[in-house]
C-alpha cells in the first residue's frame, strides 16, 4: 500500500482515446446461432482467409470463432458504419461502460484517488462524458478567452461531437459449439473486440489546444498517451497517416517542452503493417517507456524485419523469445523502459543505468499485478482500498514455471547491460470482466515507476 499511496501523489495527463464499450457475455448458443446463419463452410473458408477488417458481418463471424479457439484475445477494426444496425439487431448489450485506454486510466487513477488527473479527448458527446467518474480530482482542459482551464469532463462536453462505439465479446474457457462436424471448447477466458475506426474520430489535439500543451506539462508528473491505432493510412479530405503522425509528435515535443515529463505510450493492435512501422518509428523514439502485451511486441518486431523472431513469440510464446524482442526494441527506439504484460507474466526490460534496482522495479509490477486482479475481481476499482482485495488475489498456478523459464532464459541471453525483472501475474479465477485490465497494468506499473524515480529525486 505504501508504493501506491507514494504515487497517488502524482499528477498525470491522460490522452486519446475514450469511447464507449459495449460489452456482451457470449455464451456458446449466441455464437452456434451466427455460424448457423452463415453456415460452418462459409464462415470456415473466411476463416481461412483472415480478414483484418470488418466490412460485412460474415468477417465479424470467421474473426470471432478464430478468436474463441485459440483463446486469445483479440481486436478487429470495424471499418462500415453501416454494420452499426447489423450488431444493434443481432446482440442485447449486457453492460455499457466507458472504453477507450485513455478513458479506462483516467477513471482508474481519479477512483485510485491520485493528486491531479487530466484527460484529453478530441471527441466528447455528452455520453461519452457522463461515463467519465464523479470525482473532483479529474480535469478535462479546455480554452476559455484565449485561457486555458480546466472542467470536468461531464461539465465540457460538445453538442454534435461523434461518438465511438467499440463492441466488446467477452468469452470464457469451456464454452462450446459446433463448426460443422467439429466440437470446438474454449481453452481460455478472454476477449473479441470490434473497434470502430471511422473517418470522423480523430486522433489528434484540437488545433485551439495544442498552443496549451507545455503548460499542460507543467502541471503534471507523467502522460500516458493512447489510440494511436485509430489512426488511417488515408483520409478522404487528401490528409494521411503521415500527417496526424506528425502532429502527434509535435505534441509529444510540445508536452516536453517546458518540463521532461516522462512519456508512457501505450501500443494496441495495428492490423495494418504500414502503419504499425509509421507508428513505431515516429513515436516510440521520441517516449520514455512503452506497454504491450506478448502478440503486441511479436508485430512490432516483424515491421522492424525480425520476421523469424516474431514468428517464434507468436509460435512458441518462449520467455526467453520475448526477452530478446524486448532488448531489440529498447535499443533500436531508445527507450528508458519497456514493460510487457501476458497473461501468466509481466516484464520490465531497461538498462543497467536506470536509476532503480531490480527489487523496485519488482515492487512496481507488484503493484500493477494486484491493481489489475483487484479490477478482474470487483469488475471496477472504485477506492484506493480496492487495491487490497487484489493483494488477496494468489499468483497464477504458472508462477513457479515462469520462474523457471525466467532463470534459463537470463542464462541463455546476454542480459549484462539490461535489467530485466518478471513476476507471475495475480489471476483472477473468475474474473467479472477482463476489458481494461493490460491498461490498468500499464497506469498501475508507469505511475509506481514514476513514484520510485521521484523518491530518489530522478524526477
Amino acid at each position: 500500500m505504501e508504493l501506491l499511496n507514494a504515487a497517488r501523489e502524482l499528477s498525470i495527463y491522460t490522452a486519446y482515446n475514450t469511447n464507449v464499450d459495449a460489452i456482451v457475455f457470449l455464451r456458446g448458443e449466441t455464437v452456434q446461432r451466427l455460424i448457423d446463419e452463415f453456415g460452418a463452410e462459409a464462415v470456415r473458408r473466411r476463416m481461412e482467409e483472415y480478414p483484418r477488417e470488418i466490412n460485412e458481418p460474415l468477417d465479424f463471424v470467421a474473426r470471432l470463432v478464430h478468436a474463441l479457439k485459440t483463446g486469445k484475445p483479440m481486436a478487429v477494426p470495424l471499418v462500415n458504419e453501416e454494420l452499426h444496425s447489423w450488431f444493434d439487431s443481432h446482440f442485447k448489450y449486457d453492460v455499457e461502460r466507458m472504453g477507450g485506454q485513455a478513458g479506462i486510466i483516467a477513471n482508474l487513477l481519479a477512483n485510485l484517488d491520485f493528486r491531479r488527473v487530466i484527460v484529453y479527448t478530441p471527441h466528447l458527446a455528452k455520453k461519452q462524458a457522463m461515463m467519465f467518474v464523479d470525482r473532483p480530482n479529474l480535469f478535462y482542459p479546455v480554452v476559455e478567452d484565449g485561457r486555458l482551464a480546466f472542467k470536468h469532463p461531464r461539465e465540457a462536453y460538445r453538442e454534435g461531437d461523434p461518438i465511438k462505439v467499440n463492441r466488446i465479446f467477452e468469452f470464457r474457457a469451456g464454452t462450446t459449439f459446433k463448426l460443422g462436424n467439429e466440437t470446438v471448447e474454449v481453452p481460455f477466458s478472454g476477449r473479441f473486440i470490434v473497434s470502430a475506426r471511422f473517418e470522423r474520430i480523430k486522433v489528434h489535439t484540437e488545433p485551439e489546444l495544442r498552443p496549451f500543451l507545455p503548460e499542460i506539462g507543467m502541471e503534471v508528473d507523467g502522460a500516458i498517451l493512447s489510440g494511436y491505432q485509430g489512426i488511417k493510412l488515408r483520409y478522404s479530405d487528401g490528409k494521411d497517416a503521415n500527417y496526424y503522425l506528425k502532429k502527434a509528435k509535435e505534441d509529444i515535443m510540445l508536452l516536453k517542452r517546458e518540463k521532461n515529463v516522462k512519456v508512457h505510450l501505450e501500443f494496441a493492435s495495428i492490423q495494418n503493417r504500414e502503419l504499425r512501422k509509421k507508428v513505431i518509428y515516429n513515436l516510440f523514439p521520441l517516449v520514455d517507456s512503452v506497454g504491450m502485451d506478448e502478440s503486441e511486441i511479436a508485430h512490432i518486431l516483424n515491421a522492424l524485419g525480425y520476421s523469424k523472431l516474431s514468428d517464434r513469440i507468436f509460435t512458441y510464446n518462449r520467455i526467453e523469445d520475448t526477452v530478446l524482442g524486448g532488448k531489440i526494441l529498447i535499443d533500436e527506439m531508445n527507450l528508458e523502459i519497456l514493460q510487457i504484460h501476458t497473461i501468466y507474466y509481466i516484464m520490465y526490460i531497461t538498462h543497467t543505468d536506470n536509476p532503480l534496482s531490480e527489487e523496485e522495479l519488482r515492487k512496481s509490477l507488484e503493484l500493477a499485478t494486484a491493481l489489475a486482479a483487484a479490477r478482474a475481481s470487483l469488475g471496477e476499482i472504485k477506492s484506493p482500498e480496492d487495491y487490497r482485495v487484489g493483494l488477496k488475489v494468489p499468483y497464477n498456478e504458472r508462477g513457479e514455471y515462469v520462474k523457471l523459464r525466467f532463470e534459463e532464459a537470463k542464462r541463455r541471453l546476454r542480459t549484462k547491460e539490461y535489467r530485466v525483472v518478471i513476476i507471475p501475474t495475480r489471476l483472477a479465477q473468475n474474473p467479472v470482466s477482463t476489458v481494461g485490465l493490460g491498461d490498468t497494468i500499464s497506469a498501475g506499473a508507469f505511475t509506481s515507476y514514476l513514484a520510485l524515480l521521484k523518491k530518489k529525486g530522478e524526477l
